[in-house]
């Protein structure tokens, strides 16, 4: 069975003009599973190749993701020098997605690996499929149609890849495809177990306090269809947590019966971060992150943005109630 038979050709043009370069793996800015779990797997799987390649990312790995790394060469921006690497993209929608620094350092990626609805193309090489779930689903669907020999460490990081964004298997991008590719990445020595462990059964307790501070702030819009909770500025200060201990937050929001969106946003001076859920792929949370300048899946959607809470907040809600009408219209 060939998985991605469309990215054969153009994964051996790309694997053939690396073969001449020294390589960096870029990910995205405060990375997750996927992404380091991505970057991890394309950085040993050319390595193994004789290729000198390395990680690099803006931010640090994530406590409960670090296990994934192992002996793969990983750096943050300022560890390096930056001499020449070609860089190749995993999991960013668009090339400033890993931070206007990184795109100064590398104004001409030569490839990218993704799956956000997003991503137009900004590499010479794309390899971007927007019906799989995970950008390490793509990866390791091109590696298994290449015939690449994948050693314990890569298998381990592309199945918390696709574990991680697929919700644990539980979102509506979990297809027959998702289940005969992880299946292959058990066999070739991938521990659910272990990823099960490391990402879920290790929270800091400056987490749990953090839970109870966004909980405790949850408030219904749009008649009960919205939830939206706010971390405040001082938050992290006051419970000593960190900015990765907001991962998964948003669930709390979305979980609640009725509730088709949920909104976690996080207030710091004179800038907005927020992060949208939806139940469903027709809310697209992608457009609405769009009208702020960011973007991401039809499920899950991010935004940055200079403003005040007090200024921004009706706008989501605006922005949000529209969305719905326009689902509703389209339902009829």
């Amino acid at each position: 069975m060939k998985y991605y038979p469309q990215f054969a050709a153009p994964f051996a043009a790309l694997l053939d003009e690396l073969n001449h370069r020294r390589v960096v793996v870029v990910g995205h800015q405060r990375p997750d599973g996927d992404c380091i779990g991505s970057q991890v797997a394309l950085c040993r799987v050319l390595r193994a190749r004789g290729i000198d390649a390395i990680c690099l990312n803006p931010d640090r790995v994530p406590r409960r993701i670090r296990f994934l790394v192992e002996d793969t060469p990983f750096f943050q921006r300022d560890e390096i020098a930056h001499d020449s690497r070609s860089a190749v993209y995993t999991d960013c929608a668009d090339h400033a997605r890993a931070g206007d620094r990184l795109v100064e350092l590398y104004p001409e990626p030569l490839g990218c690996f993704d799956h956000h609805l997003s991503n137009a193309g900004f590499g010479r090489f794309n390899f971007v499929d927007t019906a799989s779930a995970a950008t390490a689903e793509v990866l390791t669907g091109i590696f298994l149609d290449a015939g690449i020999a994948l050693d314990r460490v890569t298998a381990q990081a592309l199945y918390t890849g696709i574990m991680t964004d697929t919700g644990q298997f539980r979102f509506a991008s979990t297809s027959e495809r998702v289940f005969r590719l992880s299946a292959e990445l058990l066999a070739r020595g991938a521990d659910p177990a272990l990823a099960g462990q490391e990402l879920y059964e290790r929270e800091s307790f400056g987490k749990l306090k953090l839970l109870q501070h966004y909980i405790g702030s949850l408030k219904l819009e749009c008649g009960g269809r919205v939830c939206i909770g706010v971390l405040h500025n001082g938050t992290f200060e006051r419970t000593g947590a960190t900015v990765e201990d907001t991962e998964g937050l948003v669930d709390y929001a979305r979980s609640i019966d009725g509730v088709e969106v949920g909104v976690l946003i996080e207030e710091r001076p004179g800038v907005i971060k927020a992060s949208l859920r939806a139940k469903h792929a027709e809310h697209r949370m992608d457009t609405v992150a769009a009208l702020f300048n960011g973007g991401g899946h039809a499920n899950a959607a991010g935004l940055n943005c200079q403003e005040t809470l007090s200024s921004f907040y009706p706008r989501l809600v605006a922005a949000l109630a529209q969305r719905l009408a326009e689902v509703d219209a389209s339902r009829k």
